[in-house]
């Protein structure tokens, strides 16, 4: 039996949708379950007595979400642990990228890679870049022009749909991917400049500093301005810009282009 978690959230949906068309049956693990009927399982990371994973046997592990480390961290061991309670044979987790080492959510992503690799579990970790919707969002025009501190800085961003279609990949056969890591980026770097260029609208960056002073009151929990900002720097420093060829290899197709994507994403109404 399947379980992916977070099957209420962008990516979780995509990937148990997958699934499902895939006539695998999944579970949907999530805090409302309800909206999945019989499929549907209850799933709170914050439950300190940790998911019912009764039954399941192949996991996929969703990041638990933004928060601060130690309520990430504490989120995934809980779910790692029942998974070894409950004996789930393997466990696929969503992670972050490798070059996203220089971004402030990193820790929370590297320390379960640890804690998988350490478990009597089998595992997959998919290294996820960052997603070509988020770079739209955080590229989007204010008062007729972009003014994100990318910079000259490129990133090699990936559609939510690539990431949710690799997961699905590797969950409908995991032995073939046991105790692999794959880093998942799009085809090609994107820029703001570009973005920009595809919204017919001007490029004219504005500091880090003129962003972060930005941030302040803007109704952000504590731990975000943070976050946002070392997207923004370590994209503008050049750190986010490689690409790889792994999920080309695993969707066996060429991955979406992630330009329209971000360009879609950042023309939204807000």
């Amino acid at each position: 039996m399947l379980l992916v978690t977070g099957a209420s959230g962008h990516l979780g949906s995509l990937i148990h949708a997958g699934l499902v068309e895939r006539g695998l049956a999944p579970l949907a693990g999530t805090r409302t379950p309800g909206r999945f009927g019989d499929a549907g399982r209850s799933v709170d990371f914050d439950d300190p007595a940790g998911p019912d994973l009764t039954g399941v046997r192949v996991l996929v592990l969703v990041s638990a979400g933004y928060g601060e480390d130690d309520v990430v961290t504490a989120r995934h061991d809980r779910a790692i642990a029942a998974a070894e309670r409950h004996g789930v044979r393997h466990v696929v987790y969503t992670s972050l990228v490798g070059a996203g080492d220089h971004l402030a959510f990193a820790l929370a992503h590297r320390w379960t890679e640890r804690r998988l690799r350490e478990s009597r579990l089998d595992w997959t970790i998919l290294r996820n870049g960052l997603y070509a919707e988020l770079f739209g969002q955080l590229a989007a025009p204010v008062g007729g022009a972009v003014t994100a501190p990318f910079g000259t800085g490129a990133l090699a961003a990936v559609a939510r749909q690539d990431l949710a279609d690799a997961a699905v990949r590797v969950a409908a056969d995991p032995a073939a991917h046991r105790g692999r890591t794959y880093e998942l980026t799009g085809p090609v770097a994107l820029t703001a400049a570009g973005v920009a260029a595809g919204l017919g609208v001007p490029y004219r960056p504005e500091s880090l500093g003129e962003r972060r002073a930005a941030l302040t009151g803007a109704g952000l929990l504590p731990f975000q301005p943070a976050m946002l900002m070392s997207i923004y720097s370590a994209t503008a420093a050049g750190f986010l810009a490689r690409t790889h060829g792994d999920l080309a290899r695993l969707l066996a197709r060429p991955p979406r282009d992630p330009m329209p994507v971000a360009v879609a994403a950042a023309g939204a109404p807000s």
